[in-house]
């Protein structure tokens, strides 16, 4: 019975009709129970999960299914990490695209810590540019973020490549990953996916999933579509109305950042050195700086710090799919700093590097100056006729030295009590008492 309701999609009516068909051409296997003996055997003997499945699918039974919650946990215990396709058509360079989101949520607050959006489908690049802006707790971001303790994730190739597991695992990050297609698991961001499209997707323009015309027609189709830089602005706001102004259930009436601002748990924050080499990939080659900088993939990369090192050998190192800025690092590990694009270098960089250029003129001037000064043979002022006597100037540790035996001698041999004699003191002055009188005179009145 189960196998005919699914072969007929769940359609009792047709399951009996079968079974009168096979009844008629073998009358031994008995009579067929009536149309409505068999719809109460159906709803007697199978549940409501087990009816859905069998008519529409694995995830019609999920919807009948019963789960248990996890513990609240604390901030920055778990995060859970998703892709979301918007459905939403959105002008990119004249195309229409529907964009994805790649977010990072704290279980424990509901607060949105990271978030990147591609105009295609995402690879790793934009994990790896979510999972930075989530553990950057500085402006522009945070104040959430920090390092968690574990990361939830699917089995998307994008979430466990060599350079993601790789990136978490310096920083002794575990990454779960879950099985496949099991939503479930990871109800924290799943909540978050439905509730962007009902609260923010379904209201702008071009939704694709709104109401439809006679012949599946959508009722506007000549809508404008919001360009991709409108349509990330508008999810950014959506993100901090989630963060600061949305109360969800479960937080006691608190907005997730007033929760997890309020949540004692220490914070483990990432030093800006070595969040310089998170997520970044090298192609194993040492370049030199020139007078035009980094080459790169045979384009320039210059920076303010660059100025006086033409000749150092370098090693840089970049985010995937990104090579508008670069991370430069000397041949022994240390990082010297970042480096834009010359080609995309605006007024800020430019003023930055010529800056540079002029404090590096103006300290070598000094440095010049002041060896002249040294260069120069000084003599001694003479008051008589005698021959020129060089100047000698102490050196610094003999000035040291006279300052320190200075400190230590006595000040009263400095003293000169004889340069300038005393006269006698006027008579309504009060003389010292000498102690020891003092005592054996009063030793004599007891």
């Amino acid at each position: 019975m189960r196998q005919l309701l699914a072969l007929w999609g769940g359609n009792t009516s047709r399951v009996h009709t079968k079974l009168a068909e096979r009844a008629r051409l073998n009358p031994s296997q008995g009579l067929v129970p009536s149309l409505a003996t068999l719809h109460r055997a159906i709803r007697r003997d199978l549940t409501a999960g087990e009816r859905a499945g069998l008519r529409q699918g694995e995830r019609a039974r999920r919807a009948h299914d019963v789960f248990a919650r996890r513990p609240a946990g604390h901030r920055n215990a778990v995060w859970e990490g998703d892709h979301k396709r918007a459905p939403v058509e959105v002008d990119v360079e004249g195309e229409l695209v529907c964009p994805w989101v790649t977010w990072f949520i704290d279980c424990a607050t509901k607060v949105i810590v990271g978030v990147a959006v591609t105009p295609h489908e995402p690879s790793r690049d934009a994990v790896l540019a979510a999972l930075r802006c989530a553990i950057d707790r500085r402006a522009p971001y945070g104040p959430a973020g920090g390092l968690p303790s574990v990361i939830r994730v699917d089995r998307g190739k994008e979430f466990l490549c060599r350079t993601v597991t790789g990136a978490m695992g310096g920083f002794a990050v575990g990454v779960c990953d879950l099985p496949a297609y099991s939503p479930h698991l990871k109800g924290t961001v799943e909540a978050l996916n439905n509730a962007v499209e009902e609260m923010h997707f379904v209201v702008l323009p071009r939704y694709t999933r709104r109401q439809k015309m006679a012949r599946g027609k959508p009722a506007d189709p000549d809508a404008p579509a919001l360009s991709f830089e409108a349509f990330v602005a508008g999810l950014l706001a959506w993100v901090e109305w989630w963060n600061t102004r949305h109360k969800p259930q479960g937080l006691g009436g608190k907005s997730p950042l007033e929760a997890w601002v309020q949540d004692p748990t220490p914070l483990v924050d990432v030093s800006a050195e070595r969040l310089a080499r998170f997520a970044l990939e090298d192609d194993g080659r040492e370049r030199t700086i020139t007078t035009n900088g980094v080459r790169w993939h045979r384009r320039s990369y210059i920076a303010a710090w660059m100025v006086g090192r033409a000749g150092t050998r370098v090693v840089v190192r970049y985010l995937p799919h990104h090579d508008d800025v670069l991370e430069v690092f000397d041949t022994s590990g240390g990082y010297l700093g970042s480096a834009c694009l010359a080609e995309a270098a605006g007024a800020g960089e430019i003023q930055a590097l010529k800056a540079a250029r002029a404090a590096a003129a103006r300290r070598l001037r000094a440095d010049l100056k002041a060896a002249e000064k040294l260069r120069r043979e000084r003599f001694r002022a003479q008051t008589v006729a005698r021959p020129a006597e060089r100047r000698r100037s102490p050196a610094r540790s003999e000035a040291a030295g006279e300052l320190a035996g200075g400190a230590r001698r006595d000040r009263g041999q400095l003293a000169r009590p004889g340069l300038i004699p005393h006269g006698p003191a006027p008579g309504h002055w009060v003389r010292p008492v000498d102690p020891s009188q003092q005592e054996n005179g009063e030793r004599d009145e007891n």
